[in-house]
């Protein structure tokens, strides 16, 4: 599979563009959102952890603010490269009606599985701080001061499954994207492609031998 393609046509980069900008809004809206939720399980995740590694994105906004900034800002980008991938892919190269049909699935692929990933990533984490074991975790309390550290290690899961689980999304959208650009290049008789009838030519009929 070959992902770049030597030439992009002109006709191209106007949708190209409109993809990636529109995918980049979607997954930055879904962090927004996203993060909320990560917020009400552990607020010390972004006042302790986040607020260093987006110090600036701090402009003095209320704890959930801030949280959802993070969101948007920790997935926009992810989004605009998946939208240029899935162009590149041959999501452009669809009509305008296919497309959309196209990307909206793809948001589906990718959505759910940050939704499925992240719901596993939560379990896991729920189900392996039950006990009380925070071993593994201690040095997030050394390290930052975390005190509620079963709740810490329960968002860092949510977090890493949420992008397992975007990533297998976006795969499924990428072989969705490839399977209708090979649909739409066999039914419009893309050379290796052609029907029967159109590669075997019928017989040209000769006309009768004129007798003198």
């Amino acid at each position: 599979m070959n992902l770049l393609y030597p030439a992009l046509r002109a006709d191209q980069l106007a949708p190209m563009v409109r993809v990636s900008l529109v995918c980049a809004l979607v997954a930055g809206a879904y962090g927004a959102l996203h993060d909320q939720i990560s917020y009400a399980i552990s607020p010390e995740y972004f006042t302790k952890l986040k607020v260093h590694q987006f110090a600036y994105a701090d402009f003095g906004w209320p704890p959930r603010a801030f949280a959802s900034a993070v969101g948007f800002l920790g997935t926009w980008w992810v989004g605009l490269l998946a939208g240029w991938f899935l162009s590149r892919a041959g999501l452009v190269e669809l009509p305008p009606e296919r497309r959309r049909r196209c990307l909206l699935r793809a948001f589906g692929f990718v959505l759910f599985g940050a939704a499925a990933g992240g719901l596993a990533g939560a379990t896991v984490g729920v189900v392996t701080t039950r006990d009380g074991d925070l071993r593994g975790w201690q040095h997030w309390r050394t390290e930052i001061g975390i005190e509620d550290l079963r709740g810490f290690a329960i968002v860092a899961q949510l977090h890493a499954g949420g992008y397992l689980g975007a990533l297998a999304g976006a795969a499924f959208a990428f072989v969705d994207v490839r399977c209708q650009r090979t649909r739409l290049r066999t039914e419009a008789g893309a050379p290796g492609h052609e029907p029967p009838s159109a590669a075997t030519p019928a017989p040209s009929r000769q006309p009768p031998p004129q007798h003198p």
